[in-house]
């Protein structure tokens, strides 16, 4: 952990170039950058932690960044493939967000699926480094998840509890009023697209007290739809992403079963203009 010298907090900019070196960034399809597609980036997606990663980069010449998220992995599997891998990499700066993917599954315990957590949290931290929690999105906006809410709120607190014992970074998603908005989601209704991943890099960077040049996105105007073509739009959406998502729980499939981690090892961040 950083000396109390250089603790941060939300509201004091750093004086000078920031503290880390060496990135990692663990979790789901979150982390990994769904949503976010991008040729040029590793695994053809960008997302909020190599954001995050570029901006990091600019303040010191030996950065380097690990990114070890797998879309659709649950807290056991972040836990028991990630955790390890990410310790060996040595970083002095750890994302984890997980516990999403098992919080909307029926009749998951929020305070079991946390102590999982925690477990994973305890293990970056003993190392020293820096650790990043996130709280889950606030989904009252969103009538698919909204269901849901109950439970991700309780989680959040257990999120909250766990990064007050282990002194950990929070970055709060609940807060983050802007993206709960659909305009900042994928097609798929359950990632956000690149605007809520620019945005999210933006909140994890004031958590860190990182400043940087991100400004702002503004979403396009929300088109005018009839009834009738906004139920149509429902129906192909239920049918192209909702219907595989549902058939993949039944079966206990995950959409990240045959993927690799993008960024498996720490390297220096390929450096380029940032929107």
């Amino acid at each position: 952990m950083l000396d109390q010298d250089s603790t941060r907090t939300p509201y004091v900019a750093n004086q000078g170039p920031h503290p880390w070196r060496r990135f990692v960034a663990v979790g789901d399809s979150f982390t990994e950058g769904i949503g976010d597609p991008d040729h040029r980036a590793p695994g053809g997606h960008r997302g909020w932690a190599d954001r995050v990663a570029e901006v990091l980069s600019q303040d010191v010449d030996d950065f380097a960044y690990a990114n070890l998220a797998v879309r659709g992995k649950l807290i056991a599997q972040i836990a028991a493939e990630q955790i390890e891998p990410a310790v060996a990499l040595k970083p002095d700066l750890v994302s984890i967000c997980a516990g999403g993917n098992d919080v909307i599954r029926p009749r998951t315990d929020p305070d079991d699926i946390a102590a999982q957590l925690e477990r994973a949290v305890e293990r970056l931290a003993s190392t020293g480094a820096a650790v990043v929690l996130f709280t889950g999105i606030d989904t009252q906006f969103t009538p698919v998840f909204r269901p849901f809410r109950g439970k991700v709120a309780i989680y959040n607190e257990n999120v909250r509890s766990i990064a007050e014992r282990h002194d950990c970074i929070v970055a709060d998603q609940w807060a983050l009023k802007v993206i709960q908005d659909t305009r900042f989601f994928a097609d798929d209704r359950l990632h956000l697209n690149a605007l809520g991943h620019h945005e999210v890099a933006r909140m994890v960077l004031r958590a860190l007290n990182v400043p940087n040049a991100l400004q702002p996105m503004q979403p396009d105007p929300m088109p005018v739809r009839t009834w009738r073509e906004a139920r149509t739009e429902d129906i192909g959406w239920a049918r192209e992403h909702l219907v595989p998502w549902v058939l993949r729980r039944l079966r206990h499939q995950s959409s990240g079963d045959t993927i690799a981690a993008k960024r498996p090892d720490a390297m220096p961040y390929l450096r380029r203009d940032l929107d």
